[in-house]
């Protein structure tokens, strides 16, 4: 039976234990942030599932868990910091990885992908993990190429309590359709609009919404003058997630290397 740490025990997280015990997997450790309100709670019972044995831990708790339990992949849903930190941790004690967590900047994320690397360790690295999300980049790769020339803008939504936007997601879409379109993300990037300024012709706008309890929809819009087409991917549910983490602990527990969920779910 497959060993799984968890690492952030949020809204994602609890629903990842919840999907992951449902799925044959054991859940060995659960580690939240050190002033979490959650920590010395049963992982179970706060994923709305049976009671587990496995209470959560503070992240000061990471390196004895991992010795204690040996887990066989470590499933990372937490903040851009912490898991930059986490990682180092990690792959000193060759365990595997499935990171889901975003806010990463460019430089932290190489550092990230050079430790798995350095370590001969495995890892899914990638902001969103459900199956219409990969597919959604798979179209907007297509799409690109024919509409290199129109006008393009990104907006995402999410909910309330969403603390980095854009969201990973929206900027990964921003870097496939610049790296497509032969363009720099930072040269061409345009967060959010104000004042009185026309629209250049190669930005690529990106725009957040942040209201409620949306749990995430993107939009691309290709427009000229006398038509658009819009391309959208809408999450009614974190599940949709969920199962694409699931898919990933099992696509990454014998391997070496980094990888992306389009490998995952074969779509190359």
């Amino acid at each position: 039976m497959t060993k799984i740490m968890v690492l952030g025990c949020g809204r994602m997280g609890r629903e990842i234990i919840r999907e992951a015990v449902d799925s044959g997997y054991r859940l060995v450790a659960a580690i939240d942030a050190e002033d979490s309100p959650l920590n010395g709670a049963d992982a179970g019972l706060i994923s709305g599932i049976n009671k587990l044995g496995v209470k959560v831990m503070p992240a000061t708790h990471l390196e004895q868990l991992l010795d204690e339990t040996r887990p066989d992949v470590v499933v990372d849903f937490t903040n851009a910091q912490a898991c930059f930190w986490n990682t180092k941790v990690i792959v000193q004690k060759n365990t595997n990885m499935v990171i889901g967590t975003t806010g990463l900047t460019p430089g932290q994320l190489k550092e990230v992908e050079q430790e798995i690397n350095n370590h001969n360790v495995g890892a899914v690295i990638s902001p969103n993990m459900s199956v219409g999300v990969n597919v959604f980049w798979q179209l907007i790769k297509q799409a690109t190429g024919y509409l290199k020339d129109y006008d393009i803008e990104i907006i995402e939504s999410h909910h309330r309590f969403k603390k980095d936007a854009p969201s990973g997601t929206a900027i990964k879409t921003a870097d496939i359709i610049s790296e497509i379109k032969g363009d720099k993300l930072e040269d061409v990037g345009v967060y959010g609009r104000h004042g009185a300024a026309e629209r250049k012709k190669d930005e690529i706008g990106i725009h957040a919404i942040r209201a409620g309890d949306i749990v995430g929809e993107h939009t691309v819009i290709y427009a000229t003058l006398g038509e658009r087409i819009e391309v959208t991917h809408k999450a009614h549910s974190r599940g949709a997630l969920v199962k694409g983490v699931i898919k990933a602990i099992k696509f990454i527990k014998d391997k070496k290397g980094v990888y992306g969920m389009d490998e995952v779910l074969g779509l190359n």
